[in-house]
């Protein structure tokens, strides 16, 4: 485990360990900071979409190009 693995599961450790109000009032107060709410959003959908079939990136611009 690296030093930053091992950093992030302290802080997770201690999260799940507050009452549910309290989880609540830290999201919220996160939530609040719009770079780490996008960062949320963005990890979010990665990690919904992290088993889909990947695309080479030439065929993604080719069917834009002809979307046009």
């Amino acid at each position: 485990m690296t030093p930053a693995e091992a950093t992030a599961e302290v802080f997770l450790t201690a999260f799940l360990n507050l009452r549910n109000r309290e989880q609540d009032t830290f999201l919220a107060k996160l939530l609040k900071n719009k770079r780490l709410r996008e960062d949320v959003i963005d990890l979010a959908i990665a990690e919904e979409r992290n088993s889909e079939k990947t695309r080479p990136f030439e065929a993604v611009v080719s069917e834009l190009r002809k979307s046009r």
